[in-house]
């Protein structure tokens, strides 16, 4: 199951396989994750096998903070750039407190999940300790037998295009989630031809400020003939696959 959370204005997916391992990507900006968590979770769960932090902004981190405190986590994940930041700060205290096994990722890096279940590191491929946040932001693929999806945290469109131009057919996918929760700054045509999903997922909160997902991005999306769902009008939304069919639950 790939779950997309509806947590406000952020990024938060839970990735659950048959034999129990979960896989959280983001945790949005405030305690929300764990309401959302808590309807798709066993009431007496309070494992999370791997939990990535795809950068240190405060609507993919926020809520990670009450996730580490509220649950056992078994591996921490995230890129290796910083933010002066009071909330990246009492996040990775937190890890270091907890004594949670904790990595930078780089590309090539593989999470194997379950029997033909992986989520493999496509970015960040070098050093990002010095780089703007988005930039550096954890790409992943996530391969669950024939079936894929491409997680692309808030990337901008010239990672989106250095990931094209290096790594070419790795990008094709069956679902994209949208960089930057539909901005304007990632989704490049380049990006979406190299992808080519059949649907794209946009994590937005409902009124935001920032005007997301962008017109000129939809506008992207009907002219490839791209589906797409929104956590602003589909809430939490959830999809089920025997890694040859995907199935809406």
């Amino acid at each position: 199951k790939v779950h997309m959370l509806n947590i406000g204005q952020g990024d938060s997916f839970l990735i659950e396989t048959p034999t129990g391992a979960q896989l959280l990507i983001d945790g949005g900006r405030d305690a929300a994750v764990l309401s959302e968590l808590a309807k798709l979770l066993s009431w007496n769960d309070s494992y999370i096998d791997v939990v990535i932090a795809t950068h240190p902004d405060a609507d993919h981190i926020g809520g990670l903070v009450d996730v580490v405190k509220r649950y056992k986590i078994g591996l921490f994940l995230t890129s290796d750039v910083y933010a002066d930041t009071q909330t990246y700060k009492d996040l990775i205290t937190l890890v270091l407190e907890k004594h949670i096994p904790a990595y930078y990722v780089r590309q090539g890096m593989n999470l194997h999940l379950a029997d033909k279940t992986d989520f493999t590191i496509l970015f960040p491929d070098r050093d990002t300790h010095t780089w703007e946040t988005n930039a550096a932001s954890v790409v992943g693929r996530l391969q669950i037998g024939e079936r894929s999806v491409l997680f692309t945290g808030d990337s901008p469109i010239s990672v989106e295009n250095y990931l094209v131009s290096k790594l070419g057919t790795t990008l094709d996918v069956d679902i994209l989630k949208l960089g930057h929760h539909g901005s304007k700054t990632s989704t490049s045509p380049e990006y979406l031809k190299a992808t080519t999903p059949a649907l794209a997922l946009i994590s937005a909160g409902v009124g935001n400020s920032y005007g997301h997902p962008h017109k000129e991005v939809l506008s992207l999306l009907k002219k490839f003939g791209i589906a797409y769902v929104s956590t602003q009008t589909a809430g939490t939304y959830t999809l089920e696959t025997d890694g040859v069919k995907w199935f809406r639950k």
